[in-house]
């Protein structure tokens, strides 16, 4: 499977049965939604790739033209174009939706409109380039996705790309623009923007682990010993990142800032090869820092033989300037600045600020061409590319990961995340790294901290990382008992959902889904979707509306606004029930998170966090929420540069008795494993989530034999033990006498008012009336008393979420 940010670019194929054209203008008609508009005064146009767009035949649609004295007016079956003939103008050229979007009262775009409209409308938004510094949210660049059902993309000013990935300008300045009109089918747009322009990578399978990250002089000693510290605390870590004092930083000033360096600092790491050679048996993938702008100074190991390639006197000891526009100084820096230190087990790089924003090529962004040429450098080898940089505008999604920048530690901080997180999916970025906890500024609030824990284990990557401050680390005992249990158990947590997130990286390159989406990409026709900015899917089942913002002291509870769409849902750590198609909100202590699964949902998790998460596990446990039919499809493959899918798809059958309250069977299927190298052989354990037991569980295997695998009941759900099982002619296990739970309102209640600071005579108050009141007077009643903080919300909460099975 070429990866197109890699391979050669030739020229792009465009059937000419697709070109409307006349003198100075061409419109190609990609789509019935897609068009391409172009103008040139010399009428010379460009089909080479560009910095941008990576491909440009599709299958045309039908589509008719009409030509009259005034212009031309061109329709497919979505969209209606009318055009002067003229260069571009408002008055010239306009787009109109053939199917007015939902709740938009604008149809029609004219060259030149803002992507925003009035009170910034309209556009849905995209991200940002960089969050250093801020303290709260931040502007965001337009994305692909528009209330107004249209958006466009301006290709006119990116550089074109030869065979051999090099960039050059065009020929002539003109108007190069894709317009975008879809209405609310966000799924295709962002599906044909990414065969327009390359889909998202897959990155390789540990980097989806937790990562280690501080800004810190550690010697090899300190850092190894503190990766033992983790290990020994059962703190699972799979990406070991150093920041730049793995160089030579302080050189002479006559030489220029030590920011930039490619030079071990022997005093802290004597023998680097070795020292990379323990963080690997660890189980631990390395990325250093780097910070390229100053060039190659004399004092760097290599500074020699860069200047030579370059044709420079090294006894002249005169720096050799950064310079990503020269070819040879691009081959100079690989071979003598990065190679070597590969060789030795660097696995990739983590391209830091300070590159400026000009190049001798104008128009060429050096961050850009730095992530272009790393990337495609870093599959060298056969190795799965991946890069670790910042934002540089529409295409970047081809060179992940991106690393968002230097946040203020703060509540404001934390509550924008999730949105900046899952909004970048509108522009086609899904893999935004943050660092997590916050990295300077703010105060230490051991709080904020696990709430910035528990996102980051439900966001793309989840890098902790931190300023310089001897006050400002994230290793989870500074933060008090409460607080470190918590984070322990999230980051456990986040490497037991691998398979899970690795399997929606499969669907997000494949499909161009967002491992992380907004609301309304699945329900782009429900008002509510729109309304919870900070609520997102996390991969195909789970519903995450995060914390972020600061608890009730009385209660312990924090809350959050979510929206349920319609169906069962159940809490993905407990089981809890809810009934969808509402707002609500939700309120939890620091321990638990608002995480939901729909009815009929099948979470696959690796059994153990202490494994490799760069490699397949052999042990799964499935998280089965029930209450309806489901399945989910666990992707994996050989972690190879060019991998084939392999595939396990699990299938679960629902059948309710003939009450809701009365016992249910499932039979639970495992399709036969597929693709080259699959593994067939797995332990396998369920987890029947909100059940309070299953009379009888057998399974049928390969050659028919029946098991009966080992039933173990707990507070939040069943366990069924399957033990090691040859899958590779598949499974069926068979379910009868399934109970739910329906009696634990009261148990809720007792426990969240025990918790609480507050009178012990209002506690026996408010208990005396949950046992003596029916629901609805119960709510009344409830009512009227003044109850403290946010007591009365998270009682309601309980009473109303669902005490009885529903059906699915």
């Amino acid at each position: 499977m070429p990866n197109p940010a890699t391979t050669p670019a030739e020229p792009l194929e465009v059937d000419q049965s697709a070109l409307v054209e006349g003198p100075g203008y061409r419109i190609t008609v990609l789509t019935s939604r897609l068009l391409r508009l172009e103008f040139q005064e010399d009428g010379v146009f460009t089909d080479a790739p560009t910095q941008l767009v990576r491909r440009r035949r599709f299958p045309v649609p039908e589509f008719t033209v009409t030509h009259t004295e005034e212009g031309l007016d061109l329709w497919t079956e979505d969209l209606h174009l009318r055009y002067d003939r003229k260069p571009f103008s408002p008055a010239g050229l306009s787009v109109s939706m053939r199917r007015r979007a939902q709740g938009s009262h604008r149809t029609t775009w004219h060259y030149g409109d803002p992507a925003y409209g009035p009170h910034g409308r309209g556009n849905l938004g995209g991200t940002a380039r960089t969050l250093d510094d801020v303290d709260g949210a931040v502007d965001l660049e337009p994305g692909l996705l528009s209330e107004n059902g249209y958006a466009v993309v301006d290709d006119s000013h990116s550089l074109l790309l030869a065979p051999d990935g090099w960039v050059s300008r065009r020929p002539a300045p003109g108007e190069d623009l894709y317009f975008f009109g879809y209405g609310r089918d966000y799924t295709a747009a962002l599906k044909d923007y990414f065969a327009l322009t390359g889909p998202s990578p897959l990155l390789p399978r540990w980097a989806l682990g937790n990562w280690w990250s501080r800004y810190h002089r550690y010697s090899a000693d300190d850092y190894l010993a503190l990766m033992d510290r983790f290990r020994e605390a059962g703190i699972p870590f799979s990406v070991a990142v150093l920041d730049m004092d793995w160089h030579l930083v302080d050189i002479d000033p006559a030489l220029g800032s030590g920011w930039t360096g490619y030079t071990w600092n022997t005093e802290l790491f004597p023998d680097p090869a070795a020292f990379l050679r323990e963080l690997h048996e660890r189980g631990l993938r390395v990325t250093l820092n780097v910070h390229p702008a100053d060039g190659v100074r004399s004092h760097e190991a290599a500074y020699a033989d860069v200047a030579r390639d370059l044709g420079l006197d090294p006894e002249t000891g005169l720096g050799v300037p950064f310079d990503i526009t020269s070819r040879a100084f691009v081959d100079a820096y690989f071979k003598h600045l990065h190679h070597p230190h590969e060789d030795i087990g660097v696995d990739f790089w983590w391209l830091d600020w300070q590159s400026g924003s000009n190049t001798r090529v104008p128009g060429l962004d050096p961050l850009w061409m730095l992530n272009h040429v790393h990337y495609r450098d870093s599959a060298r080898k056969g190795r799965r590319p991946l890069t670790f940089s910042r934002y540089a505008g529409l295409g970047s999604h081809r060179y992940p990961i991106g690393f968002s920048g230097d946040a203020v530690t703060s509540w404001a901080s934390l509550d924008f995340q999730p949105y900046f997180t899952a909004t970048a999916a509108n522009a086609g970025y899904f893999w935004w790294s943050h660092d997590i906890g916050g990295h300077l500024g703010g105060i230490k609030d051991n709080e904020l901290a696990a709430r910035w824990y528990q996102l980051g284990v439900f966001s793309p990557i989840n890098r902790l990382h931190s300023s310089s401050s001897p006050f400002n680390s994230k290793e989870p005992w500074r933060f008090g008992s409460e607080a470190q249990r918590v984070m322990t158990r999230y980051l456990r947590l986040r490497h037991r959902l691998v398979p899970y997130l690795y399997s929606a990286m499969w669907r997000s390159h494949t499909e161009g889904k967002a491992p992380v989406q907004p609301m309304y990409h699945r329900h782009p026709r429900s008002a509510e979707a729109y309304e919870v900015p900070n609520q997102y899917m996390f991969g195909p089942d789970l519903l995450v509306a995060p914390i972020t913002t600061p608890a009730d002291r009385s209660t312990h509870h924090a809350r959050t606004s979510a929206w349920l769409p319609q169906g069962t849902w159940y809490d993905f750590f407990d089981g809890r029930r809810y009934d969808g198609g509402r707002v609500l909100n939700l309120h939890r202590d620091l321990e638990a998170m608002p995480v939901l699964a729909a009815a009929g949902s099948i979470i696959p998790l690796a059994s153990e966090s202490s494994a490799d998460a760069g490699e397949v596990p052999g042990s799964l446990l499935l998280k089965v929420f029930p209450g309806a039919d489901g399945a989910c499809t666990l992707v994996e493959d050989d972690g190879s540069d060019a991998p084939e899918r392999q595939e396990t798809v699990f299938s679960l059958r629902w059948a309710q008795g003939e009450s809701e309250a009365a016992p249910a069977s499932a039979v639970l299927t495992v399709a036969p494993p597929a693709g080259p190298g699959v593994l067939t052989r797995r332990a396998l354990a369920l987890d029947i989530m909100g059940a309070e037991e299953i009379a009888q569980a057998s399974s049928t295997g390969a050659e028919g034999d029946e098991s009966h695998p080992v039933i173990t009941a707990g507070e939040t759900s069943v366990r069924v033990d399957l033990g090691d099982l040859d899958l590779s002619a598949g499974l069926e296990l068979r379910l009868d006498g399934v109970r739910l739970r329906t009696g634990d309102q009261h148990e809720r209640i007792f426990r969240i008012l025990d918790q609480a600071e507050i009178e012990y005579d209002l506690k026996s108050r408010v208990m005396d009336l949950v046992t003596g009141l029916d629901e609805l007077a119960l709510l009344s009643a409830l009512h009227t008393l003044d109850l403290p903080g946010n007591l009365q919300g998270v009682l309601v909460e309980v009473v109303t979420a669902t005490t009885t099975p529903r059906r699915g």
